[in-house]
């Protein structure tokens, strides 16, 4: 009985979400900056976006994880 309360008083927050939400930003500040320059980089476009994209998806499970 005990181990079944403690089950479900568990935090659905880990430290590692910060982490993530900060990698996320900084990757949105990077494509900006990379839009943004005059000599564009169409790889190093193609690049972040699909990496922004990936983190943008990982952070929306991570906050319905934490809503669930």
């Amino acid at each position: 009985m005990l181990l079944a309360e403690a089950a479900e008083t568990v935090s659905k927050f880990h430290v590692f979400d910060i982490f993530m939400i900060l990698f996320t930003v900084l990757i949105f500040i990077g494509v900006v900056r990379l839009v943004t320059q005059p000599n564009k980089n169409l790889f190093a476009i193609g690049f972040s976006v699909v990496s922004l994209l990936v983190f943008l998806y990982s952070d929306y499970a991570m906050v319905l994880g934490w809503l669930s």
